[in-house]
Formats: C-alpha cells, sequence, structure tokens
C-alpha cells in the first residue's frame, strides 16, 4: 500500500526532493512543488517560447501551428495525466514538462545545430543543458549570499524531473550530442543528482520524455496534415510506401526493423478516425483532432498499464505498486510496438517536412543566419549584448566564458527577435 504522506509532500517523496539549492522560507498553503510550477510559468524564458520554432517557425505566416510554448502546454497536460494514474507527484511532473523546452534556441532543432558548430570548441550546445542553465541560472529570481544568481531555485525533484539526460557532453552514448549539463554548471547538476544512480533518469524525467514523445508525434503529424505538407491520399494510397518506411528507419536510427515500422503504420492507419483525404472542411478537421486524441490515449493507456505490470500492481494509482514509481522507485514502460508506432508518426512527419528537398534552402538560411549574428555579436564585444549577458561576458574567466554569454544570449531570442538582430548587427556596419 502507499505510504502516507509526510511534511505536506506526497506520497513517496521525502524531505530532500523538496530541498532548493539555497533555502528558502515561505509563508502560505502552496506546497513547494506547486511553487515550483508557478515560477515557471510566470518566467520571461517560458513566454519567449510562444515565438519559437517548433516544427514550422512563427515567422512562416502559418498562424494556427504550434510553437515551443503550445507544444509545452500539450506535453504537460499529457503528463499530468500520466502522473495521476501512476501516482506520481503531478505538479512536479507538470513542471518538468512544461519546462522541457526552455533551453531551445531561435528555429528549434536547426537552431541548435548553428549554436552547437560555434560554440564546439567552447563546451558545445545542447538545448536540453540550456534549460537546465536557464532554470539554475539565467532566469532572474533567486541570488545566492555572494550575489551569483540560482536561477528559480527549484527543488530537487522538480530539477532532476526536468533533466532529460543525466550526463555531460564527454559521457553521452556514442553517436549521439545528447546532453544534460554544461561543464560550469557541474555543481547544481551534481547537487540535484545527490543519490541518484548514475545516468538513470527518475521516472518523473521519463514520464516527461514521454509524454514529449507522444504530443510530438501526433500533434506534428496534425500540424503537417492542416499545413499540406502531408496528403493523407498519397499515405493511403501506399505510394512510394516502401520508400517512406525506410525513410522512417532511418529517421529512427535504426532501432525498429523495416518490418515492425510496417506492421505499426498498419496498426495504425486501421484506427477508425485515420483520414484517406483531407479538404480543409470542418467534419476532416474534426476527424484529425480525433484521431489525435486516439493516438495520445492508446499511447498512454498501453504505457500505463505496462509501468503497472511491471512495478507488480495493475489497480488504480495509490493502490499496490503504484507509490513505488515516485523517484527512483521504478521505470516507465513503454511497450515496443508503441515505441514503433510513436516512431512512425515522427518518421511520416520528418520525411514530408523535415527531410523535405524544398524545406533544405530555408534551413540552411537559418543558420547560417545564427551563425553570422554569433560571429557579429563575439566581434562587437559584451556593448551588443543585453545588460545581464554583457556582465557575463565582461566576468568571464576566460574565452570559452565570454563565448558562452554570447551563446546564452542568441539561444535566448525568439525567431522574429533573431531576425531582427541578425539585421541590426549584421545588415549594417557595426559601429
Amino acid at each position: 500500500m502507499a505510504e502516507p504522506a509526510q511534511h505536506g509532500l506526497p506520497a513517496g517523496y521525502a524531505p530532500e526532493d523538496a530541498e532548493r539549492f539555497v533555502p528558502e522560507i515561505h509563508g502560505g498553503a502552496r506546497s513547494d512543488f506547486a511553487r515550483d510550477r508557478a515560477r515557471v510559468l510566470h518566467s520571461s524564458g517560458w513566454r519567449r517560447l510562444a515565438a519559437k520554432t517548433q516544427v514550422l517557425s512563427p515567422t512562416a505566416g502559418i498562424d494556427f501551428a504550434r510553437n515551443r510554448l503550445t507544444h509545452s502546454l500539450e506535453v504537460a497536460q499529457v503528463g499530468r495525466e500520466l502522473a495521476v494514474a501512476l501516482g506520481l507527484a503531478q505538479d512536479v511532473v507538470d513542471t518538468a514538462c512544461l519546462a522541457h523546452d526552455l533551453g531551445h534556441p531561435p528555429f528549434g532543432h536547426n537552431g541548435e545545430r548553428a549554436l552547437n558548430e560555434w560554440a564546439a570548441d567552447a563546451g558545445g550546445f545542447e538545448g536540453n543543458a540550456q534549460t537546465l542553465r536557464i532554470l539554475t541560472r539565467l532566469e532572474p529570481k533567486r541570488f545566492a549570499p555572494d550575489g551569483t544568481s540560482i536561477g528559480l531555485n527549484l527543488t530537487r525533484a522538480t530539477l532532476d524531473a526536468s533533466c532529460k539526460y543525466p550526463w555531460n557532453r564527454e559521457e553521452a552514448p556514442a553517436g549521439s550530442q545528447k546532453f544534460g549539463y554544461f561543464a560550469d554548471d557541474a555543481p547544481v547538476f551534481e547537487w540535484l543528482r545527490a543519490g541518484a544512480p548514475a545516468r538513470r533518469k527518475c521516472a518523473e524525467a521519463q514520464v516527461m520524455d514521454l509524454s514529449d514523445d507522444i504530443a510530438y508525434s501526433v500533434h506534428d503529424f496534425e500540424d503537417a496534415i492542416v499545413s499540406e505538407y502531408i496528403d493523407p491520399e498519397i499515405l493511403t494510397s501506399r505510394s512510394g510506401h516502401d520508400s517512406l518506411i525506410n525513410a522512417v528507419s532511418e529517421w529512427a536510427g535504426g532501432s525498429f526493423t523495416g518490418d515492425e515500422l510496417g506492421a505499426a503504420y498498419d496498426r495504425i492507419a486501421e484506427t477508425p478516425t485515420w483520414l484517406v483525404k483531407w479538404d480543409g472542411s470542418r467534419s476532416h478537421q474534426a476527424q484529425l483532432k480525433n484521431f489525435t486524441s486516439d493516438m495520445i490515449g492508446r499511447f498512454a493507456r498501453a504505457s500505463i498499464r505496462s509501468t503497472r505490470e511491471a512495478a507488480g500492481g495493475t489497480s488504480t494509482a495509490g493502490a499496490a505498486g503504484a507509490a513505488t514509481l515516485a523517484r527512483y522507485g521504478a521505470d516507465i514502460v513503454v511497450p515496443r510496438e508503441i515505441r514503433a508506432e510513436i516512431a512512425v508518426l515522427k518518421g511520416i512527419v520528418a520525411a514530408f517536412v523535415m527531410a523535405s528537398g524544398h524545406r533544405q534552402p530555408t534551413y540552411r538560411r537559418q543558420r547560417d543566419l545564427l551563425l553570422e549574428l554569433l560571429d557579429a555579436l563575439w566581434d562587437a564585444g559584451p556593448g551588443a549584448l543585453d545588460p545581464a549577458y554583457a556582465a557575463d561576458f565582461r566576468a568571464a574567466a576566460d574565452e570559452s566564458g565570454a563565448r558562452r554569454a554570447v551563446v546564452d544570449q542568441v539561444a535566448s531570442l525568439t525567431d522574429q527577435s533573431a531576425i531582427a538582430w541578425h539585421k541590426q548587427h549584421c545588415d549594417v556596419p557595426l559601429v
């Protein structure tokens, strides 16, 4: 049976889970985890997500496509439902989901590539590591006694739940550029991971990661159809089907065989709400929306069921086995066939949108814009940066630290402000 809550914390959580890097004393009835959620929602970094690319840039003129902020809200909705079903702290999972994309620079993953290239000799760039940096350093909210910014000063459990890749760049798996913290953020990373198994994500971070995968797969697919990058009739007719499955397999990095992905595609296409054509009518819009709902429910239910079974309990949250999931009590189990179905939806979007030949010139221009802006700001020095980043530049102990301040500045920009900054600093002579 679930243990009773202690110290005002949800069942399964200990006082150290609610500790902050710098201790605080609060009044009022809000829990520490609820306070974390409010801090993210009220942060400037979170508001900026409204003007940052999810798949299609907010500058592309398609006003109904998702952006990073709406995506984060949808991830949080999925995550909160999973947390309820699995007996996890809802506010911890919710906050991790809301914060998971804070570190994304302008132009999404494409911009991430440009910043990583420019900062290659200064620790590189990774959006998830930048998220931790924002939460613990860059977002102005709390300061240590010595005047050092400590960001939002969230609790240990919430920060750990926000850490999708609990390792640094040198420890990243072979062939992967994903990592969770930069070298100068090691002290806070080591603090938040106190007592955690090396390189293992807590259950709340696993739920955040799964929620991101679910929302990403179904909602980007929906946006691609509404934006007419994907024609359902082509999918239904199976025109070029083998080539499509090969493209999906390549996008999935060989994680699944072609037969597995083909079977996953067939299962998805057998869903009653699967679209066979698209004309933009309300009936087709409703069918597409119901398809995304069906997929979210399908992926979530299968994962909840498998996780409960692996944890030794099959009944509702809070019953036998459920509370053991908190923090490092158990792992989230996603059936392989569900992972394959998620990979199919992601891969279809990748094939028709991200890897599409006619999109490549746009992606190249975006990367060039950011690289040119980074060079211009570096040449101009701290006077070209916002005051907070200029102070970081001047206080840097070495060139790598100064370059990191420039990267932090550019990463904070929205798509539109990056274009405006480029015009200001690159299209006219620097003074």
